[in-house]
């Protein structure tokens, strides 16, 4: 199953504020369908964001014959969600072939394959590392949602659990629910299940007391943005997995195509977190009118980070714990 095709004319989609209860797929052939699917988290996850950017321009194009139309709509896609680097390359990538259809969508389709590539060389890599910092049979903490529905298929953190499962080198798994929205206990425990991984859902703020008691050997998690210093931009929560990480003397590992390294962004304090607004946080249990910060996404430092695996390299910014 791919979390995002081209199929028939239009962009499809694994609906993912359905999941798990359903699994439903979204037909958009308009750039209006795909931008509102972006931004209501329907389709999510960096790199499955760059392979909608790179689409939406195919959809721009066969939407749009007046070049100021088509360019307006294309900029429309690039900017629908600010903090993922990925949405943005994907669009570029993609427009540097306008005003042809089939040199747009053939660049489109290019870096979909790629990503599936990706996803299996970052799930080699990945798992290598765990064993050799955490020996056999590691049991890993993860955040948010990085599996297949992140990327086409298979994932980045996720990938790695995936392929250490398939070795039989894996205790088991700890996915953090990953509040307001709650990829991880939505999306992660769904995927996690359909692979026969064993796992165990826990509240965020337990992760850092699970590693103190020694329940967790190493977290592994996705990144949306990783800086040219090594700070990695994630879903908000990871700052804190990684203070536990570092307290408890365990690895904290990210995983991310080499597309998510950003060289023009030099650290984290460089980047715009997107504020979601307060109605993912107040919801129906806060009294009317109550005031909410919402971070979509927090910055977990560079000197926190043991090792960033992407598809080409295993980076190593800070030194391994002690």
């Amino acid at each position: 199953m791919h979390t995002i095709d081209w199929i028939d004319d239009a962009v499809v989609i694994v609906d993912q504020t359905r999941l798990p209860a359903e699994a439903v797929h979204l037909r958009l052939t308009t750039v209006e369908a795909l931008v509102d699917a972006i931004r209501r988290l329907a389709v999510r996850g960096a790199p499955a964001l760059g392979v909608a950017g790179a689409l939406g321009v195919a959809l721009a194009v066969r939407q749009h014959s007046d070049p100021a139309e088509l360019h307006k709509a294309v900029r429309l896609v690039a900017e629908a969600r600010p903090t993922a680097v990925n949405l943005a390359r994907g669009v570029h990538r993609a427009a540097a072939h306008l005003p042809s259809f089939d040199a747009v969508l053939a660049a489109a389709l290019q870096l979909r394959d790629e990503e599936i590539l990706n996803s299996a060389e970052m799930a080699r890599r990945g798992a290598d590392l765990v064993l050799e910092l955490c020996g056999p049979s590691p049991r890993l903490l993860t955040h948010c949602n990085t599996g297949g529905l992140a990327t086409v298929v298979e994932g980045t953190a996720l990938a790695v659990v995936f392929e250490l499962h398939r070795r039989g080198a894996l205790a088991g798994v700890i996915a953090s629910e990953t509040r307001p929205l709650l990829q991880g206990a939505r999306l992660t425990t769904w995927e996690l299940a359909r692979a026969g991984v064993p796992h165990r859902l826990a509240v965020d703020s337990a992760g850092p007391f699970l590693m103190a008691r020694g329940e967790v050997d190493a977290v592994i998690l996705g990144a949306d943005r990783i800086c040219a210093n090594g700070d990695v931009v994630n879903k908000v929560g990871s700052y804190a997995h990684a203070l536990g990480a570092r307290a408890a003397g365990i690895p904290f590992i990210c995983v991310a195509p080499e597309t998510t390294v950003d060289a023009d962004t030099p650290s984290g304090d460089k980047v715009e977190i997107e504020d979601r607004g307060a109605a993912e946080v107040t919801g129906t249990t806060a009294p009317p009118g109550t005031a909410a910060v919402n971070p979509a996404f927090d910055v977990t430092p560079a000197a926190l980070v043991t090792a960033i695996v992407t598809d080409r390299r295993v980076w190593r910014p800070a030194p391994p714990p002690r």
